[in-house]
């Protein structure tokens, strides 16, 4: 275990014009695009909060190779930069405050956040996080010191690897850079329409709009805009770029999507904090609380119930540094090889 989580291979991902998500392995940095984690789908899953009408295509789509939009990375394997993550380590220690666990900013404060994002987009702000948060105070809220800190490690995690612009040399060490691109590369100025299921009726694709990744869970397709706008309140289906323009709204689709269950699934925040008991059915295809499990919800077609893929050996390397700034172990089940993905 501790090898998987020193380890980070980092890609480069790129919007194809069919919406997929493609690998490329050329370049020197900023490494890796948004990896849109909530439009990707395979082998019958979708995963984001999709309806059952809409999964046909979105399996369909999501294995074709994209060839558009890559941004320039390396492809050298390294384990974590020690001495950068003890640095920062320091510096974000001093910030830390204490308090009720149940309270966001008792848990992380400004100058831990500035600590654990140095390169992020201006969009997204500490301010902009507390706004979101506020509308789902059980995030970061339920479960024991431990547990809630753990739970906050594991979202920030997430959306740091569904977001980086890291490469394996990056200043400050790859997981420095999370948060760096807030939509697809590629995708900025409306190339990629792949993400319109046009037999969608109950979200139908809105005229001149596209549906790609944005965000820090990388929200895609226009079903996923559709749920997440209703649900927070904003017309996300018609007017998607809120995502990439307005940080709360940004913040709040992540949060809506690590709070929301996704039958069969359950949700990220559940199996974090323990209000999540799996079913027989579950225990069977070795689907256990943990990251690991977090993993398998938001993208497990793709990265789940197989040898450690590099993507998750990133995602690891994400939950390895945010356990370590907040002061808590990565408790059990952090991989997913062994755990069966959704149909």
């Amino acid at each position: 275990m501790g090898s998987a989580l020193g380890a980070a291979l980092v890609l480069t991902v790129a919007c194809g014009d069919d919406g997929a998500v493609a690998e490329s392995t050329t370049g020197t940095g900023p490494g890796m695009t948004a990896t849109a984690g909530l439009g990707t789908a395979t082998s019958g899953e979708t995963s984001g909060m999709a309806t059952s009408d809409a999964s046909g295509t979105a399996t369909t789509t999501a294995t074709t190779t994209a060839t558009t939009g890559s941004t320039t990375g390396s492809t050298t394997a390294t384990t974590t930069d020690a001495t950068a993550m003890t640095d920062v380590t320091t510096t974000a220690t001093a910030g830390t405050t204490e308090g009720d666990p149940g309270n966001l900013e008792a848990l992380l404060d400004e100058g831990l956040w500035e600590a654990m994002f140095p390169e992020r987009n201006a969009l997204f702000t500490y301010e902009a996080l507390l706004a979101a948060a506020a509308d789902f105070p059980s995030f970061a809220g339920e479960g024991d010191a431990d547990a809630r800190r753990r739970e906050l490690a594991a979202f920030l995690a997430n959306i740091g690897h569904e977001t980086t612009g890291g490469w394996a040399d990056a200043p400050g060490g790859p997981y420095a850079w999370g948060l760096y691109f807030k939509e697809e590369v590629g995708c900025e100025m409306g190339d990629c329409v792949g993400y319109c299921d046009p037999n969608n009726v109950t979200y139908p694709c809105a005229p001149g709009v596209t549906y790609h990744g944005r965000g820090p869970m990388q929200l895609s397709w226009n079903y996923n805009y559709g749920q997440a706008g209703e649900a927070l309140g904003v017309p996300l289906l018609t007017d998607p770029e809120l995502v990439a323009d307005d940080g709360a709204t940004s913040f709040a689709t992540a949060l809506w999507f690590w709070m929301t269950p996704q039958s069969p699934k359950p949700s990220a925040h559940d199996v974090m904090v323990g209000s999540w008991t799996p079913s027989d059915d579950d225990l069977s295809k070795g689907r256990l609380p943990g990251f690991g499990m977090t993993i398998n919800i938001i993208n497990g077609g793709l990265e789940c119930g197989k040898p450690t893929p590099p993507q998750v050996e990133d995602r690891l390397g994400f939950f390895a540094r945010m356990t370590e700034l907040l002061g808590v172990d990565v408790g059990q089940n952090v991989l997913c090889e062994s755990m069966q993905p959704y149909g």
